[in-house]
């Protein structure tokens, strides 16, 4: 099966069309590329770029220059999350347009829960 959760062991023999039940605290936080920004992946559909996942953002920690080549949705669980278009705290939501494009920024840290259709493209040539 393509779609998983990546080194979850419960989900070692399950059938094609069970469910798969996922604790967030089994999972182990991983770091990313960005400095201060690291994840648990919860769903990920390694040949369409799907996934789903908590990201954890220290505070000022920032996401360079990237283009949404998907639909992107975030809901915010602590702290807050800022571009140049706004800002989303706790229990707010926002979903961006594949094709928009920005800079994310965590000036006090957070705590989320994204869902992409498929993986951002970083445009930032330092990264």
């Amino acid at each position: 099966m393509a779609i998983e959760t990546p080194n979850y062991p419960d989900h070692t023999g399950l059938a094609p069309l069970d469910s798969r039940m996922v604790d967030p605290d089994r999972l182990s936080w991983m770091p990313t590329r960005f400095e201060g920004v690291s994840v648990k992946v919860l769903m990920e559909d390694k040949e369409t770029g799907l996934m789903t996942a908590l990201f954890r953002w220290a505070p000022g920690a920032v996401l360079p220059f990237h283009e949404h080549t998907g639909i992107e949705q975030t809901y915010m669980l602590e702290g807050r999350l800022e571009d140049e278009q706004g800002s989303i705290g706790p229990g707010e939501y926002v979903w961006r347009p594949a094709g928009s494009r920005h800079v994310a920024r965590a000036p006090e840290g957070a705590l989320m829960l994204g869902i992409f259709h498929k993986p951002n493209q970083f445009l930032d040539e330092e990264v």
